[in-house]
């Protein structure tokens, strides 16, 4: 199959130079170079298509506002002495007969590396090696995968820390190490043009969408920042005072949390965490999650300029691929169909495989979210088992001078160590997750990569959207929302009681719970792109002869070197769109997480590039017009935070409460104040329960701890002991209930008005862009049709004249 194969390229045009390895310790292996030559090179660039220079654009460069800032947007920029900015051509398909059309200056750089890389792959993938059963068997990757060959890679052109000594050597590598991928260069832009040019557009596309996120997030960054900073310096105007004041809070005798082993407790014991509360919970979250459901619309739709512009600029406006069959869906074909357009003969899709049993248990999405449902469940049980030790344990009455006391409650212990159990269960279940996935996809045998990719981008964005944020969705939702009240618990089962919140609501747990997932996961992620490819690297290294490092031929260095995977581009996407989930779906809790997210996308872009230039083998360029389904996703996410943050401002938070007690219940009718004020609200958010109303057997000693006392208070609105409709719902639930819908309903319909003014106002495409794209077909058509107008009209006019010649020669004599 290698022989023929390799005679087949041959017959292709393409020149093959075969070198045994000496510095590997394999001396069966064989490294098999290949060369195109110009003639090949312009031959498949018309068959693909490939836009490639016609004429330099003449189109000038519009005025931009940061222009007055020159100085300082230099200090931001590559060295331009080392990087030369990419001049602009307007471009069109190659014809090998229109060459004299092309602005061909140099031949040697006419075709960039990408290019050159590209045509050489597609030759590579279509050459056929096998004819079995009237089908032909073609493609480098059937053979790689068949492992009759171990790799097929395109070779970088030089070390990464030093050029090459070779004179015609670009030193690209180099350049995008120095310039792209080195820490001193951490503050600098992303030389695109030269990333596209060196590895192709689908990787320039990532880095430039990356790198487009991450300034946005520097404007939400220092919103949020602001936001954090006025609730920090506005905090003692908060209701945490009546909570600390031992004349009020220390007063409050708590009902228990949990039954037998809870005791009661005083309200003043959470001070600290009440102090803590009042800075994210503040007008300044509500401003912030407004800005966040206007700037995730800004984002996206300024990504759609953006996109086209790189669309016009890499000539990727009217792509158009064809894609082979994978290796995979081919060994798998029993069947041959013939194509209704070419007539040629294609393999079939097989049935699927005979194991349904798989597929229901094993496979299916439905019994992994139950699967991520059920840890979530496990969470639960544990925070509920662990708070009743810690209830147990920890002191029940504050004193003011013990600073573990101060900060170590039940419920901040409880919530802390559940945080980090749940982190350490989401990295295991992502393994599992992953895997499954790749199992469902491989299982359904997409034809062609990008079908492969499409269809496992759903599923695994599916389970990573339920595994990371079903935690943060319950603490939100659920927790504290569905627990009766001391004399009537609700049970879990019948036998776990359900959670309850802090008095000031569970707002603090989610935020504690987003900052440890948020943290640990960038953490994690850096850690392991990191050591993974140096550890792989230096146990391949190990296989080599001693000391040969330096005189080592290119194609064996880079041999040794890792492939990036198919997928290689997928994690990278799907661990930046569920931090995109992180920053805009649960942002009303934790103002700082635009800042975590920036600095962590700063260190990813830089590592990312570390990865790719030093790591990695070259990856084969391949062309993409844009982000393919992350876009659709993100834009779904969108969507779904403008509801989530109404919802947490309205129901996980205790904004709304304070609004409506301040503005109804401070004042007559209902309330004693002759003025508007905050004076009392704790009081009046604390319902009254009779300790003789509980039941003794869910109670182990139920005056331990009380005094004198024949009251406690719980978090609720009900009517007291001997009301007639004690224990019911009172007139302040039923008003904080409706304040609650309202403030979603106009909030959303708000937000949801200028998302879609934005998008309306704020085209696609930029003017100047599409300018551009009208000059290059105007172009296209003078310079290629009309010259060939006049080469057929040159024809008309040289055959007329032949005519007349031979005509002449052709009379008689006589005549």
């Amino acid at each position: 199959k290698r022989r023929a194969y390799e005679s087949n390229l041959i017959c292709d045009g393409l020149q093959l130079e075969a070198t045994r390895s000496v510095y590997v310790l394999d001396d069966k292996l064989v490294f098999v170079k290949v060369h195109a030559p110009w003639e090949v090179l312009c031959t498949y660039a018309e068959i693909m298509h490939i836009k490639l220079p016609l004429k330099p654009n003449d189109l000038k460069t519009r005025f931009s506002a940061f222009d007055s800032f020159n100085w300082f947007t230099k200090l931001l920029r590559v060295d331009e002495t080392l990087i030369k900015p990419e001049q602009e051509f307007f471009t069109a398909p190659f014809e090998k007969n229109r060459m004299n059309d092309f602005y061909i200056h140099d031949r040697d750089t006419f075709f960039n590396p990408a290019t050159r890389s590209r045509i050489v792959y597609f030759i590579l993938s279509r050459v056929k090696y096998q004819v079995r059963d009237n089908v032909n068997k073609f493609g480098i990757n059937k053979l790689v995968s068949s492992g009759i060959y171990k790799a097929a890679f395109p070779l970088h052109d030089c070390q990464f820390n030093h050029r090459s000594e070779d004179p015609s050597c670009p030193n690209e590598r180099y350049l995008l190490y120095r310039e792209w991928a080195h820490p001193r260069s951490v503050y600098k832009k992303q030389p695109l043009d030269l990333i596209r040019k060196y590895y192709g557009e689908k990787i320039g596309i990532y880095f430039a969408w990356l790198g487009y996120y991450t300034q946005m997030l520097l404007l939400a960054a220092v919103v949020g920042v602001a936001c954090f900073l006025y609730g920090y310096f506005n905090q003692d105007n908060c209701t945490w005072r009546e909570v600390c004041n031992p004349d009020i809070g220390g007063k409050i005798i708590m009902c228990p949390q949990c039954d037998r082993l809870c005791p009661f407790w005083r309200l003043n014991i959470t001070c600290e965490s009440s102090k803590k509360l009042c800075i994210f919970d503040s007008f300044g979250t509500l401003v912030f999650a407004v800005f966040m459901g206007v700037w995730v619309t800004l984002f996206l739709e300024f990504w759609k300029r953006r996109q086209a512009e790189l669309e016009y600029e890499w000539d990727t406006v009217e792509l158009q691929q064809e894609e082979q069959p994978r290796p995979e869906y081919e060994a798998r074909c029993t069947h041959v169909v013939i194509n209704e357009i070419t007539q040629e003969l294609l393999p079939h899709s097989p049935l699927l495989p005979k194991r349904p049993w798989c597929y229901v248990f094993n496979c299916s999405p439905q019994f992994q979210i139950l699967l991520i449902i059920a840890s979530v469940i496990g969470i639960i049980v544990y925070r509920l088992s662990v708070f009743i030790v810690f209830s147990a344990k920890l002191p029940k009455h504050f004193n003011g001078t013990d600073p573990i006391q101060k900060y170590l409650t039940p419920q901040t212990a409880t919530s802390i160590t559940a945080s980090i159990i749940s982190f350490i269960i989401i990295m295991i279940l992502n393994t599992i997750y992953e895997r499954v996935a790749i199992m469902i996809t491989n299982f359904e045998l997409p034809r062609t990569q990008t079908d492969y990719e499409n269809s496992l981008t759903m599923k695994m964005f599916l389970f990573q959207f339920v595994n990371y944020y079903s935690s943060c969705f319950y603490i939100a939702f659920f927790k504290g929302k569905f627990v009766g009240y001391p004399g009537d618990p609700v049970y879990w089962l019948g036998k776990y009681r359900n959670e309850e919140c802090d008095p000031g609501g569970c707002l603090l747990e989610l935020t504690t719970q987003l900052t440890i997932i948020m943290g640990g996961k960038a953490i994690w992620n850096n850690i392991q792109e990191v050591l993974l490819p140096l550890n792989t690297n230096y146990q391949k290294k190990k296989k080599t002869v001693s000391g040969s490092e330096k005189i080592t031929p290119r194609w064996e260095k880079d041999y040794h070197l890792q492939p990036m995977g198919k997928l290689g581009l997928f994690y990278e996407y799907l661990e930046t769109v569920i931090q995109f989930g992180f920053v805009t779906l649960f942002v009303a809790s934790f103002p700082l997480a635009p800042l975590l997210a920036l600095v962590n996308n700063i260190l990813e872009i830089r590592v990312d590039a570390w990865k790719m230039t030093t790591q990695y083998r070259r990856m084969v360029p391949e062309k993409a017009q844009d982000i393919g389904a992350w876009q659709p996703i993100m834009q779904g996410i969108a969507i779904l935070a403008v509801v989530t943050n109404a919802m947490i401002i309205a129901f996980t938070s205790d904004m709304i409460p304070r609004l409506v007690y301040y503005w109804s219940f401070s004042v007559p009718p209902y309330g004693e104040h002759s003025h508007y004020t905050m004076d009392g609200y704790i009081n009046s958010t604390l319902s009254i329960f009779n300790i003789m109303d509980f039941k003794n057997e869910r109670l182990e000693n139920p005056y331990s701890g009380l005094g004198n006392h024949t009251t406690c208070r719980y978090r609720d609105f009900r009517y007291p002991p001997g009301h007639p409709r004690e224990y019911k719902h009172n007139i302040y639930y039923w008003h904080v209930i409706a304040a609650k819908l309202a403030f979603i309903i106009v909030m959303e319909h708000i937000i949801y008005s200028v998302k879609f003014f934005i998008s309306y106002a704020i085209p696609d495409v930029s003017k100047s862009t599409k300018s551009k794209i009208k000059r290059e077909k105007y172009l296209t058509q003078k310079l290629l049709h009309e010259n060939h107008l006049k080469d057929v009209t040159n024809m008309g006019v040289i055959a007329k004249k032949v005519t007349e010649v031979v005509g002449n020669n052709l009379r008689p004599k006589s005549e």
